[in-house]
């Protein structure tokens, strides 16, 4: 039987009907009275070939002493300053693909970024993976590409700075030969092409076979540029369509046009996917040339205010598509790699008030004129990636218009998992979370990590990473490692105003209670909370927690703690009322940001109202 968590009021009073039809068809232990298949949903793996081998010289990479293996890592330091992780989530990719084989599920789909940038090294190595699973238990895998694969419309020049190299010292990889000269605790750069960065046709080729290019196995297969339909259409036709002439678009009245690899697949009767590749390249002011000659593009734009503006026809063919699929009964799984909407549980402008502009990673949050524009063509259920985070976002525009966008987190941060859709019903899904803790062979690098330490620590490197994350139990407190390290080094002094954070890393919960209260000593309600020894800045990466994992991350916050906060938040919010200081005035804005990500809409276990987009959370 189900608990009911939380029903959430969106503009609408929910019908007892949904209630009691959502309520009856969890009852019976989630049978799938319509026999549709589980799919699987991997965003953001961002694949980095740590075992795999440059082609065109003799770099092996840097011995691993545990294994006698030769890896191409990426630094600590360099990890710990990126949103992702580059080397562990290598195996958080394989242990999900493990356990989505013991779950027996054989679609599994990508939503963008399943690359690191598109490198050869990295494409080979996530075709070959994807082929032999494909093989071995028969699961068939959909990819869309994001804003790292490709990184330009084209090849291009690539490679990075802080692989890990012998001794312990930062290792260049470049596709191309740069000025440089070593410092101390450097390597001269290795050059190899593997390090380039393919663009759509050389992505599209090597991995064709999973959703860019039509299968004769599929039942039907379209682009947005297609001039057939579901009752003329033939493979051999699809595949001369498929050719990058055809599925291409004008950028902007410029007479260049780029490719698009959106695509709607029916892998199985009566199962449509639709792939949308919202990615925006735009060629650069002033450039000489702009050809098939990546670096004359901007890199991906994501954002769909834009994807809107230089794609007009992708919402036409979408309402095609979603009008289709209603009219012959399919089952419609729609995704892509961008948001389409707001994924800041309603705060974003308290954001942009706090933080300003652009902050927090606001420059990717959609419009709400996204959201309805989408909804209006009949997305009613979306699945997204890009932002490594875990939520659920639903508005209503108008009867029979609602539309959900959920967030799938990444294998590369706190808090690691991946999503597990199902259709349970003639309208409803059921969309579960797959937490992965136990990831077998996640400290296989460590001993690398070591010497690298060693190596910063005898430099006396000013921004040398703690390396009590080696210490890390399992994979999850890792990644929340990895994201307290990259608050510390990188998100402090790049989000949060100064007087607001200087006083926040300065003071412990004691000293903002009394602050907040003017001086008072704690009461028996505060102490009674916890021995009250957590300071400003936890508060800040508790924060940082509910912004990646929303309501899942209270698993790894003290309740004493969680108690004493909202004592503290409550005061906040009275005495902010009556206080013209300016300090009082950002911390009433935190917290009610604070708030919004422990209390909006549910993110772990749903059932949703395909039609409407309602949604009830149970455990």
């Amino acid at each position: 039987m189900i608990s009911l968590l939380r029903f959430k009021r969106r503009g609408f009073v929910y019908s007892l009907i949904l209630l009691f039809v959502f309520v009856s068809i969890s009852c019976s232990n989630h049978e799938n009275k319509y026999n549709e298949p589980s799919i699987a949903f991997l965003a953001d793996v961002h694949f980095h070939d740590i075992y795999g081998e440059l082609q065109d010289g003799d770099y092996k990479g840097v011995m691993n002493p545990k294994n006698g293996k030769y890896a191409l890592p990426r630094s600590m330091k360099a990890q710990l300053s990126s949103t992702r992780l580059f080397n562990e989530n290598y195996f958080a990719f394989l242990t999900a693909l493990n356990d989505i084989v013991k779950r027996d599920i054989k679609y599994v789909i990508l939503p963008g970024d399943f690359s690191d940038d598109g490198q050869p090294l990295n494409v080979r190595g996530i075709k070959q993976i994807l082929e032999e699973y494909s093989k071995e238990y028969g699961i068939r895998f959909l990819l869309i590409t994001g804003n790292h694969d490709p990184v330009k419309p084209f090849k291009s020049e690539g490679g990075k700075v802080d692989f890990l190299g012998q001794d312990g010292k930062k290792q260049a990889i470049v596709s191309k030969a740069i000025p440089f000269k070593p410092n101390d605790g450097e390597l001269s750069p290795i050059v190899s092409n593997d390090l380039s960065q393919l663009g759509y046709k050389e992505i599209a080729n090597e991995l064709g076979a999973f959703g860019f290019m039509p299968q004769k196995k599929d039942v039907y297969w379209e682009t947005p540029f297609s001039n057939y339909n579901v009752d003329t259409y033939s493979y051999e036709q699809a595949q001369r369509q498929a050719d990058f002439i055809t599925r291409s678009y004008e950028v902007s009245e410029t007479g260049i046009r780029l490719p698009d690899v959106s695509y709607l697949v029916e892998p199985a009767e009566g199962l449509w996917f639709l792939a949308i590749d919202a990615s925006i390249y735009l060629p650069k002011e002033n450039a000489q040339e702009v050809s098939e000659n990546g670096d004359a593009y901007s890199d991906a734009i994501g954002n769909y205010s834009r994807t809107l503006q230089h794609k007009p026809y992708l919402l036409k063919w979408i309402k095609k598509v979603t009008s289709e699929a209603k009219k012959r009964g399919k089952k419609l799984i729609t995704f892509s790699h961008y948001p389409m909407l707001d994924f800041n549980d309603d705060s974003a402008p308290l954001i942009q008030q706090l933080l300003g502009l652009g902050k927090l990673q606001l420059y990717r949050s959609p419009q709400d004129e996204i959201g309805k524009a989408f909804a209006e063509a009949g997305v009613r259920i979306h699945f997204a990636g890009h932002m490594h985070i875990n939520d659920t976002g639903y508005k209503r525009y108008g009867e029979g218009k609602g539309i959900v966008n959920i967030q799938v987190p990444s294998l590369a941060a706190y808090i690691p998992g991946y999503k597990i859709a199902r259709i349970t019903g003639e309208n409803t899904m059921e969309v579960n979370t797959i937490l992965l803790d136990s990831i077998p062979r996640f400290k296989e690098l460590f001993p690398l990590y070591r010497i690298e330490h060693e190596v910063l620590s005898k430099l006396q490197d000013p921004n040398i990473w703690n390396i009590s994350i080696l210490e890390s139990p399992s994979y999850r407190d890792y990644t929340e490692w990895h994201l307290k390290e990259l608050v510390r080094m990188r998100f402090l002094d790049k989000d949060w105003p100064v007087e607001l954070k200087d006083f926040l890393i300065s003071s412990t919960g004691n000293d903002i209670y009394e602050f907040v209260n003017n001086g008072a000593q704690s009461n028996e309600n505060w102490n009674a909370g916890s021995n009250s020894q957590w300071t400003g800045y936890d508060l800040i990466v508790d924060f940082y927690r509910l912004r990646s994992a929303d309501r899942m991350a209270l698993d790894d916050i003290e309740q004493e703690r969680i108690v004493q906060y909202n004592i503290l938040f409550d005061a906040i919010e009275s005495n902010a009322l009556k206080s013209n200081d300016e300090l009082m005035m950002q911390l009433r804005l935190f917290v009610t940001i604070f708030r919004s990500f422990m209390t909006n809409v549910p993110v772990h276990n749903l059932l949703i109202n395909i039609d409407t987009g309602e949604q009830i959370e149970y455990q």
